[in-house]
């Protein structure tokens, strides 16, 4: 079986994280400890939960770790559409995060199907 950081949802994810956190640079300064924190431990905790999973004793827990991580995907959606409508981030860069979100969110269904 391959690790965790060789699964194609682990990789996506820790992209997606990366990209997260250079958008968020550009939110104001007043959401430091706001939006920003909410959409960067969001988006970290998707994979910190899928490591975590993986190194517990039995499958079910992984599995419970997975579930974890689709719910942090569940928030960050909802703080980037936060971040759209209060004008922080524009429609174009909300629709392109929310496909990589969904993206991640199907591999995350697919790896929980294969457990």
């Amino acid at each position: 079986m391959k690790t965790v950081e060789e699964l194609n949802v682990f990789k996506k994810s820790h992209e997606l994280v990366i990209k997260l956190y250079k958008l968020t640079i550009y939110f104001p300064k007043e959401e430091k400890y706001g939006l920003i924190s909410q959409v960067r431990r969001a988006a970290a905790s998707i994979n910190a939960n899928l490591m975590e999973g993986s190194h517990r004793n039995t499958r079910g827990e992984y599995k419970q770790f997975i579930g974890i991580s689709r719910g942090s995907v569940g928030e960050l959606k909802y703080h980037l559409l936060l971040a759209k409508d209060l004008g922080y981030i524009s429609k174009e860069e909300y629709l392109e995060f929310k496909d990589k979100i969904n993206e991640v969110s199907r591999m995350l269904t697919g790896l929980l199907k294969a457990l």
